[in-house]
């Protein structure tokens, strides 16, 4: 098959949709189908460009800014008009949020191809930013249009499509396909150093945004004094974490790393105890970053945020702790029990058990291969009548 993939971005730039879009298309080029990514440039760099990467093409749009988490991209639909003209997709793989997939609803090739969208999250009106709760408003009636159009629509856990507004209408359309992860690949490299690597070691993975609830978070670690901090990752919110962390005085338990290479950040799960995902709300969708502690048997703690996948991925006292968001007293409650060392191996062979069981890249591929398959099916009957 062709497939065509339109995202925000691709590695090497990190985020849970990121990842998931790489590991999908080199699953299936690996598996003998032709696979094209048409993707943003991060912002600021104006020139596009083509490579190919593990037998995936990505064709990198040229991006002037990125405000409100929206890419900017004027020659988007020119490039996406060529590619399909070019490359003859059989199917368009939209993944959302992401406006620029917009542009497929005024391209007349574009819509003679069946569409799956694969909803990542809704654009939550529970953002503290009201320039992105405004502008939304803008958004849906484009955002309703693709999914009217789609003909099918891949959900990443049944509590996001239930407590989802936006997908309401279009439930009939819908197939709920957990996020998977493969098997590590790959040498690890230098994992950071815990500033004081005798205490109990966590680690913290995701961009540094408000909804990501780090600051809960250092709340809860001071009053820890069993546990040291890795914070990996960036964002907007990393000076007034820096400034909490001086303030609280944890300078001698915490370490901000920043952004870390894949290897890196392998060799970080491998040299911790626990991974921690204090999210606020359903920005966090599903929490890709649990798959991979799993995978490398750590042991979790994470909000059990209504409405999110991550109550599906853990299961409450047995794969993980779950704790009320933005608590940060149950946050510190969980954080000194798995520095029991029984509790913590026991959630951490639980837990890679159920990515197995679960929640592995081959399982999640071979359900949107399904769908593939349909879709292409229903296009063929379609074309001899």
């Amino acid at each position: 098959m062709r497939i065509l993939h339109l995202g925000k971005y691709y590695a090497p730039q990190r985020g849970g949709i990121e990842r998931h879009l790489q590991d999908l298309c080199e699953w299936f080029a690996g598996h003998g189908h032709r696979v094209t990514a048409l993707v943003h440039q991060a912002a600021g760099c104006w020139r596009s460009s083509v490579e190919s990467i593990h037998e995936v093409d990505i064709c990198r749009v040229g991006c002037v800014a990125a405000p409100l988490y929206a890419p900017i991209s004027p020659t988007f639909p020119l490039q996406l008009a060529r590619l399909i003209k070019r490359f003859k997709p059989q199917i368009l793989h939209l993944h959302l949020p992401n406006p620029s997939c917009f542009w497929a609803l005024l391209s007349r090739r574009a819509r003679a191809l069946p569409w799956i969208v694969h909803w990542h999250a809704d654009v939550s009106a529970e953002m503290p930013d009201w320039r992105v709760r405004a502008a939304y408003r803008l958004y849906r009636p484009f955002e309703q249009a693709v999914l009217a159009r789609a003909s099918a629509i891949v959900v990443t856990s049944q509590a996001y499509l239930d407590a989802s507004g936006a997908l309401a209408r279009w439930r009939d359309k819908c197939t709920v396909v957990p996020l998977g992860i493969a098997e590590a690949n790959g040498d690890k490299g230098t994992a950071p150093i815990w500033p004081r690597p005798d205490l109990l070691r966590l680690l913290a993975v995701g961009r540094l945004s408000h909804y990501k609830g780090f600051a809960v978070l250092l709340d809860a670690l001071a009053r820890t004094p069993v546990a040291s901090l890795v914070l990996i990752g960036q964002g907007e919110e990393s000076d007034r974490l820096r400034a909490q962390v001086a303030r609280l005085g944890l300078g001698d338990r915490v370490a901000m790393a920043g952004e870390l290479s894949e290897a890196d950040l392998l060799a970080a799960y491998a040299a911790a105890d626990a991974l921690v995902l204090p999210s606020l709300d359903r920005s966090e969708a599903f929490g890709l970053v649990l798959l991979e502690a799993m995978r490398a048997r750590l042991a979790l703690v994470a909000s059990n945020i209504a409405g999110s996948g991550i109550g599906q991925v853990i299961v409450n006292e047995i794969s993980g702790l779950l704790v009320k968001p933005g608590r940060m007293d149950e946050l510190a409650k969980a954080l000194s029990r798995i520095s029991d060392p029984l509790l913590r191996a026991s959630l951490a062979d639980a837990g890679h058990q159920r990515w197995r069981e679960h929640f592995t890249l081959e399982q999640s591929a071979q359900s949107v291969l399904a769908i593939y398959l349909q879709l292409a099916g229903a296009g063929r009957q379609a074309a001899r009548q």
